[in-house]
C-alpha cells in the first residue's frame, strides 16, 4: 500500500487545503528578508510574529511564546519547572490523554500521576474536587490539563478553567494545553483575562490542528508575567524563522476559511453520532476537537483493521487501558467521513 494513496485518518492532522492567503504568503514571500533576523531589536521584541500575536489577543508581547510546534513549548515547560532548584518533580496529568505528557516528564525523571477523567453519558469531563484533593495530597510542581483532551475530546468552558486555577497553589506550575482549542469557539478573550489573574499559567496552542498546518511546525502560548524566568530560558535571542512566522500569520488571518472546514466537520461529527451511535454495542462521544472517540465491539476488531487496511484508510485502534475498546477517527474531508461511516457500518451490519 502506498502512502500516497492512503487515507491517513489516525494522525489528527489536516486533510483540507490551506487557505488562499496561505498559499500566496508562501509564493510571494521575499527571499530577501531571509538576510536579516525576525527579532525586532529597537522595540525589544522577541519576533514579528510574537508582536502579531501581541496586537491579535491583546496580550503583552513579554507574555507571548513560541516554539517549534505547540509541543516544543510543552517540553520546554515540563523540563523547565521539573529541573528546578527545589527538587520537586512531580507532574499530574490528565489520565486517558495523550501519552507524550508522560514520555518528556520521563525525559527529566519526573514523577507522573494521572488524575482520572469521568465518563457521562457520552462523554468525558474533569472533576474539579477530585483533582484539588489530588494537588492538596501530591503537593505536584506540574499540573498539566488539556483542553480540548486527546483522544477524548472533552474540553473545559473558561469559567470551568477558572474554578480548577482556584483550586491550585501558586507555587504550583499550570500548563494548559489547548491545541485543538479554536475548534470550540473563537473567542479567545478569557486568555488574556487568565495570565494576569493567575501567576503560574502557560496557555499553549498551535497552527497544526484548526489552522491544519503541522508541516510547518509553528507553535504559540502564553504565560504570567510572574513566569517571566521561563520566557529568559525558552526565547531564542535572535528570533524565529521568518518563512514560518508569514505563513502563520496568513493562517491567523485567514479566519473565515478554517471556520468553514471547521463546519463541515460539524456535520460530518453530526453524522456519525447519528449513524454509528444507532448501532449496536457502539457510542459515539462527543467531540470538540478535529477527531471523534467511538466504543465499538471488540470482537469486531479483526474484520474492521481488514476493511479499513482494502479501503487505503487508516484509523486509530485505541489500546491504552480504560479505552481498549475504542477508535480515534481524526475529520478528514466529508467523503472521506462517509467512506469510513460506511466501512463501519458494512462490517457492523454484515
Amino acid at each position: 500500500m502506498k502512502e500516497s494513496n492512503t487515507n491517513f485518518l489516525d494522525r489528527n492532522e489536516f486533510n483540507y487545503a490551506p487557505s488562499q492567503k496561505v498559499v500566496d504568503a508562501l509564493k510571494n514571500f521575499d527571499v530577501n528578508t531571509l538576510c536579516f533576523y525576525t527579532r525586532i531589536y529597537d522595540e525589544g521584541k522577541k519576533s514579528i510574529f510574537s508582536e502579531f500575536l501581541s496586537e491579535l489577543y491583546n496580550i503583552d508581547e513579554t507574555q507571548i511564546l513560541l516554539g517549534y510546534g505547540g509541543e516544543d513549548i510543552l517540553k520546554q515547560a515540563v523540563h523547565f519547572f521539573l529541573t528546578e532548584e527545589d527538587g520537586n518533580k512531580t507532574i499530574l496529568i490528565p489520565s486517558l490523554s495523550w501519552w507524550y505528557y508522560k514520555s518528556i516528564a520521563d525525559e527529566v525523571n519526573g514523577d507522573t500521576i494521572q488524575y482520572p477523567l469521568f465518563e457521562e453519558n457520552d462523554t468525558f469531563k474533569y472533576n474539579v474536587q477530585v483533582l484539588a484533593e489530588m494537588v492538596k495530597k501530591e503537593k505536584p510542581k506540574v499540573v498539566l490539563i488539556a483542553s480540548p483532551n486527546n483522544p477524548t475530546g472533552n474540553s473545559l468552558t473558561p469559567v470551568e478553567l477558572e474554578t480548577i486555577l482556584l483550586q491550585i497553589p501558586h507555587t504550583t506550575q499550570v500548563l494548559i494545553d489547548e491545541a485543538y482549542a479554536s475548534f470550540i469557539s473563537n473567542d479567545s478573550s478569557y486568555i488574556k483575562i487568565l495570565v494576569n489573574k493567575f501567576p503560574n499559567i502557560i496557555i499553549i496552542r498551535t497552527l497544526s490542528k484548526f489552522y491544519g498546518l503541522p508541516g510547518l511546525r509553528m507553535g504559540f502560548g502564553f504565560m504570567s508575567k510572574e513566569l517571566s524566568r521561563f520566557s529568559s530560558y525558552s526565547n531564542k535571542y535572535l528570533g524565529y524563522n521568518r518563512i514560518s512566522e508569514a505563513i502563520a500569520i496568513a493562517a491567523l488571518e485567514s479566519d473565515e476559511h478554517y471556520r468553514d472546514i471547521a463546519a463541515k466537520m460539524n456535520e460530518d461529527r453530526q453524522a456519525y453520532e447519528e449513524e454509528l451511535g444507532a448501532l449496536p454495542g457502539f457510542k459515539v462521544y462527543k467531540s470538540a476537537a478535529n477527531f471523534i472517540l467511538i466504543k465499538y465491539p471488540i470482537e469486531l476488531k479483526p474484520a474492521l483493521k481488514e476493511a479499513f487496511s482494502k479501503e487505503n484508510f487508516k484509523i486509530k485502534f485505541m489500546d491504552e487501558p480504560g479505552i481498549n475498546t475504542h477508535l480515534r477517527i481524526t475529520l478528514g474531508r466529508q467523503e472521506q467521513n462517509r467512506k469510513v461511516i460506511d466501512i463501519i457500518k458494512s462490517v457492523a451490519t454484515s
